[in-house]
């Protein structure tokens, strides 16, 4: 695993837990919104062993209660079920942050019982998820593929789109109701330029045009709402 960071505790990533964040290097999006993009574009080779993340877990036994797995793409990395599994095997639970375009792998993990909780961002509406995702030409059909994975398994999971303003507009929110028709749940998060972006001169919205985006999902979703506002 190549392991980039360790948030030690959090009462927000894993719902309903008290957990550990990981963070994964290396992603196969260019998302000029990334607030991550040291991740994406520069992880370093090797920053954090393996082992001393997990005599690390060993020790928070008792008072945590998760692992959440993000990145970058966690998906991308090549040993992420064993990973996992040894997670498992310590009597933790799992989440995993997806862009949705290994479905693949993601049927694996599921199909294993590797995941207690799946978060999925869904980018955009079809026709503008290439430019949303920063490659031109991107062809969605996976994602579509990881979604109906999520929505036919038994593992619980959000679908959650960080609204931009120059990337999204209420048509794009229709677009992504088709796409999730039936989720459990669906957020919308507002873009907040961390100084650390993929580039620059990008806006977020205001909390009332937030609230009218989660509304335009809520018919079509068990619940939808604007997170961190």
């Amino acid at each position: 695993m190549n392991i980039q960071g360790l948030n030690k505790v959090t009462l927000l990533d894993f719902p309903g837990k008290v957990a550990c964040t990981v963070f994964t290097g290396g992603c196969d999006f260019r998302c000029p919104f990334c607030h991550n993009s040291q991740l994406v574009l520069r992880p370093a080779a090797s920053p954090t062993d393996t082992e001393a993340f997990f005599s690390f877990l060993k020790k928070r036994k008792g008072i945590l209660d998760g692992v959440a797995v993000t990145g970058g793409e966690p998906l991308l990395q090549p040993d992420i079920a064993g990973f996992l599994a040894r997670v498992k095997e310590m009597g933790f639970a799992v989440k995993i942050d997806t862009n949705g375009n290994h479905p693949e792998a993601l049927a694996k993990l599921l199909e294993a019982g590797l995941c207690d909780f799946v978060a999925m961002d869904v980018k955009n509406s079809p026709g503008r998820y290439p430019e949303t995702v920063g490659i031109p030409g991107f062809e969605i059909s996976r994602v579509l593929r990881s979604i109906a994975l999520l929505r036919s398994s038994d593992v619980d999971h959000e679908f959650r789109t960080t609204a931009v303003r120059e990337f999204h507009d209420i048509d794009s929110f229709r677009g992504i109701a088709s796409m999730i028709e039936g989720a459990p749940r669906y957020f919308v998060q507002n873009f907040v330029d961390s100084g650390a972006v993929l580039s620059s001169g990008l806006h977020g919205f205001d909390p009332g045009e937030l609230e009218a985006f989660a509304a335009e999902v809520a018919p079509h979703v068990g619940s939808a709402s604007v997170r961190g506002v």
